[in-house]
């Protein structure tokens, strides 16, 4: 039998225990730890949230990893076609974790109507593009359809039709850019049959998707010459991974790219994202550790008399320390127990209901999204217990300072 166990549960469910002195302590300590848990739940979910949601937004727009010809000089803007033939379109046949590739080419262009004018690139893609992502965010129409003949309709996104004070099913007068064999700008003229809404403000502003053909001709370019191609991965963590395989399996004459390397500032700022939720973490834990390191050594000089009573019926200092020890780890679980409560409840909360709105201009979203794994729930909870745990056995060597003569005359 585990004696020491027994005493603990005895201490723990004693109503002079719950009306001891050291009751607002103990209840400091489990109000501590449970406030730590939800701070640290909420910190990781809506970090993960951030960085999940901008990583999506970016590859839905650009793809995961990019080939495109060298000679673009990391332009947005299709400037030397790449011909469509390649031995890795329609799929890498060497290459795992590869979920679609899709070609598309890009046309600089400007939107006009009676009394306003947008800068927007026009996308021109085809029936290989996966149009997860804007379904996603439509917001009225329907995507266009590409497989008739070449198609004037066109997705925009809510931020330009507002600006041009526009609707679903208007027609938009666009001018383009010359192109390498005319110094002409060209005019054309297209329907809106969908309306999306990302929340990702950079795209949103000046993009605009519609049918390949259509920037094939804009740019003077055969069926077989396109602007490049998207690779979208099955699982963003292996990016690094992929974009060095995929650059491997293509021709020299192109390059790929990944979206953290076209884009490092932006992934950069969402990494610190990571330093800021350690640093509340670490916080958490030690403001958790000392209130449970007060809340023992409150429980152990309450309990003084009975310290003495078992040295003196033969318990070692080892056996009486794990009795404090094991009443300290049910304090911390009751207090991890609410914590996760209260913590998965107000995460819940915003996720179904999004409470939480954001500037999308500032953080590329519009409502706070949070993203939380059993993983990490598990591994808050575990590392909290554990090292909390862990800075109470140092305290607790106290007890071996008490001699059992003088404790049992103390009252």
């Amino acid at each position: 039998m585990n004696y020491e166990l027994f005493i603990a549960k005895r201490i723990i469910a004693g109503r002079k225990y719950k009306n001891s002195i050291s009751s607002p302590i103990i209840k400091i300590a489990i109000t501590a730890i449970a406030l730590g848990i939800i701070i640290m739940l909420i910190a990781v979910a809506t970090a993960a949230g951030l960085q999940t949601k901008i990583r999506d937004k970016m590859a839905g727009f650009k793809g995961h990893v990019q080939i495109v010809n060298y000679d673009n000089n990391n332009s947005d803007v299709s400037t030397t076609p790449i011909n469509i033939e390649q031995d890795f379109y329609p799929e890498f046949k060497n290459i795992k974790g590869v979920k679609n590739i899709q070609v598309y080419a890009n046309k600089g262009g400007i939107l006009r109507t009676a009394s306003d004018f947008e800068g927007v690139i026009f996308k021109g893609v085809t029936t290989d593009y996966d149009w997860s992502f804007f379904k996603e965010y439509l917001v009225s129409g329907t995507i266009p359809n590409f497989d008739q003949a070449r198609t004037k309709g066109v997705l925009l996104s809510q931020t330009i039709v507002n600006r041009l004070q526009l609707k679903l099913n208007d027609t938009i007068s666009a001018t383009f850019l010359k192109t390498a064999t005319s110094n002409l700008p060209s005019n054309r003229k297209y329907n809106i049959v969908g309306i999306y809404n990302s929340g990702f403000a950079q795209f949103d502003k000046n993009m605009m998707i519609g049918d390949l053909r259509e920037v094939q001709k804009l740019n003077k370019w055969t069926e077989y010459q396109v602007g490049g191609f998207e690779v979208l991965l099955d699982n963003f963590d292996d990016i690094d991974e992929k974009g060095v395989e995929i650059y491997r399996e293509i021709s020299g004459t192109l390059n790929a790219k990944t979206i953290l390397d076209s884009y490092p500032a932006l992934f950069d700022w969402i990494k610190l994202f990571d330093n800021n939720v350690w640093f509340i973490i670490g916080i958490m834990i030690l403001i958790a550790g000392i209130n449970m390191i007060t809340a023992l050594l409150v429980l152990i000089l309450e309990r003084v008399q009975m310290i003495g009573i078992l040295k003196a019926l033969g318990s070692d200092n080892a056996s009486i320390r794990k009795v404090f020890l094991y009443n300290a780890a049910y304090l911390i679980l009751k207090g991890l127990f609410w914590g996760n409560i209260i913590g998965l409840g107000i995460i819940s909360i915003q996720y179904f209901f999004e409470v939480i709105t954001l500037d999308a201009e500032t953080y590329y979203v519009a409502v706070m999204p949070v993203y939380l794994s059993i993983s990490s729930i598990l591994a808050l909870n575990i590392g909290t217990l554990v090292l909390c745990f862990l800075m109470l056995i140092l305290p607790s060597y106290i007890i071996t300072k008490i001699n059992p003569a003088t404790a049992i005359k103390f009252a």
